[in-house]
């Protein structure tokens, strides 16, 4: 069985979930409702969750206030909200879950199964590690000075993006390559990067790479290679060349 707590301050919102949770999820679940973050602090005292859905735009306190109320969480949070940018990215970067309202029960599904999977390789120290550094991120002012948080089959990797050189597709994975420290492996997929930080103008040459802009110093004399200033070369597909040749004219 799952034990489920939902924090939101709108009835109908946390209704709508309870009923989604009860009549559209596979497994069994124990649910509870909090209209706030102090309610679901009373709750918390006794009753001890798997998963916490928990809304981030609420009156008083907001959805990122449980986490600083709350240290050395044993459950995962899935956080639901309207579409918010900012939060959205705080929560991307900090590699944890979130569901757009109004929710899917498919993605609810979704969501579900990916937590039943986090909990066998992820260690509570981990999860500590990832809120905290969401706390960080959201306490910045601009989103380019979110820190990245990266699972991977070593621990959690934490940096900023003007740290990254390059990202590298190895089959369903991504290498990424770092200043001054030695590449290593995500579980995440190139493309998932790529749409993480397509703000921030990273670059891609080619369906296996993705460049941070910051460091590229030029073209090779074919036109076929882009030069970063660590030395390596990064190839230019055919279907990217007009795509990159724009952009360094831009620069």
């Amino acid at each position: 069985m799952i034990k489920a707590l939902i924090v939101d301050d709108e009835p109908k919102a946390r209704n709508v979930l309870n009923h989604y949770l009860v009549n559209f999820i596979q497994q069994e679940l124990d649910i509870r409702q909090a209209d706030s973050v102090g309610h679901a602090l009373e709750i918390l005292d006794k009753f001890i969750p798997d998963i916490i859905f928990l809304d981030i735009e609420m009156p008083g306190q907001n959805g990122f206030e449980l986490l600083i109320a709350r240290k050395s969480p044993t459950y995962d949070i899935i956080f639901t909200t309207a579409y918010n940018q900012y939060a959205i990215q705080a929560i991307r970067f900090s590699a944890l879950d979130y569901l757009l309202k109004p929710v899917d029960p498919e993605e609810l599904q979704t969501a579900i199964n990916r937590h039943l999977e986090k909990n066998q390789h992820k260690s509570a120290e981990e999860k500590q590690q990832l809120y905290d550094n969401l706390v960080t991120n959201i306490g910045k002012t601009k989103v380019k000075d979110f820190r990245l948080a990266v699972p991977s089959n070593r621990g959690v990797y934490f940096f900023n993006l003007d740290e990254i050189l390059r990202l590298e597709a190895d089959k369903n994975y991504t290498c990424i390559h770092l200043l001054g420290k030695k590449p290593f492996l995500s579980s995440k997929t190139l493309k998932h990067f790529d749409e993480m930080l397509a703000e921030f103008n990273f670059l891609r040459t080619h369906k296996s790479h993705l460049v941070n802009p910051k460091y590229i110093k030029q073209l090779s004399h074919n036109n076929q290679f882009i030069l970063l200033t660590d030395g390596s070369q990064i190839e230019i597909s055919r279907r990217k060349k007009d795509i990159v040749h724009q952009f360094l004219n831009i620069k």
